[in-house]
């Protein structure tokens, strides 16, 4: 495994492991022991990157993956970096699954967030804490100074943002120094690249979820696939619809060309290719399967030039591709009693 550093100081594995689905949003939660001991297994390939957040659960254990990845990642706790993020929680009343979602970060409740999720995570500090969406009540600068007292305490060391803009990064970071956006990239969602001008400016690094479409990438999936409705997002995501892999027919034939010139899969390919775009960025796609584990990691060790990740961008964008999944709906009713 090779290592990358986001912001200033923390050194990550250059591919993480997203762990939420294990226990949310990809089908009922997977068996506890059989992902302990992948975790343990990702230990050992040299991942040292975990991310996960303290809502990524069920109606019946909203909080199941904090407390899995707590107690499966504990005896490796000093060789590992635990990112985790506050700030949302789901309208379980919703009409389908993956939202909406309500935000919350006023200061009483994320102080409330972090000490739960140290206790979940059986930690005395997190490495990177995320606001996880943000909240137009709240303003940014209220956000970062409560960050800036966590880290003061020593209950975080580093904090970041998910699916921030450009203004709210540059406010966020004049109270409070942020290391890492976590902004969902993929092949077919590329729209956050305007953001990399200003990462570089203020030395943030970019996590990217999501950087396979939610699987669609890996190629695996064909018209016939089935996702459980409620439990499974996938489900009601336009590119997994049989229109939708019609209509990116030509992304998963270019994906593939590339993969069998580089001798690699399509998914060690759509990595590779933004590893290789920016020092700074590291994808974070999420797996139950050893293989998958052993292939993500994988894409760390396929090369690409400037030039052939331009030639594939410019190929990208004459690609007829479906709509992509952007991810859930964002409410404004942030401030309810909890």
């Amino acid at each position: 495994m090779q290592y990358r550093t986001l912001g200033k100081d923390l050194t990550v594995s250059a591919v993480g492991l997203g762990c939420m689905g294990m226990s949310h949003a990809y089908g009922a939660p997977a068996d506890k022991k059989e992902m302990t001991e992948l975790l343990a297994r990702a230990v050992d390939m040299g991942y040292t990157f975990f991310d996960t957040a303290e809502v990524y659960g069920t109606s019946q254990n909203p909080h199941d993956n904090e407390e899995l990845v707590g107690a499966a990642l504990k005896p490796y706790r000093d060789k590992i970096v635990l990112a985790t993020k506050f700030g949302i929680r789901f309208d379980l009343q919703g009409p389908k699954a993956g939202g909406p979602l309500i935000p919350d970060s006023r200061p009483e409740v994320i102080r409330n967030s972090v000490e739960n999720s140290l206790k979940r995570l059986g930690t005395d500090h997190i490495d990177l804490y995320y606001q996880h969406r943000v909240d137009p009540d709240v303003p940014i600068e209220e956000v970062a100074g409560v960050m800036d007292s966590l880290i003061k305490e020593g209950k975080i060391t580093h904090w970041g943002l998910s699916e921030a803009s450009e203004e709210i990064i540059r406010r966020a970071h004049g109270v409070c120094p942020v290391t890492a956006v976590q902004n969902r990239y993929s092949m077919m969602a590329r729209w956050h690249e305007s953001l990399f001008p200003v990462l570089e400016e203020l030395q943030i690094g970019y996590v990217a979820f999501s950087p396979l479409a939610n699987g669609f990438l890996s190629a695996k999936y064909g018209k016939d696939a089935k996702f459980e409705a409620g439990t499974d997002y996938r489900s009601s995501m336009p590119q997994f619809t049989p229109e939708g892999v019609e209509r990116n027919r030509g992304l998963l034939e270019l994906l593939q060309a590339t993969a069998e010139r580089k001798h690699a899969t399509p998914a060690q390919i759509s990595l590779a290719w933004m590893l290789c775009k920016k020092p700074y960025i590291v994808p974070i796609p999420g797996t139950r399967k050893t293989e998958r584990l052993v292939e993500n990691a994988g894409a760390a060790d396929v090369q690409m030039s400037a030039q052939e990740v331009e030639a594939l961008d410019k190929a990208l964008d004459e690609t007829e591709m479906s709509e992509v999944f952007v991810g859930s709906p964002v409410v404004k009713t942030a401030n309810q009693t909890m």
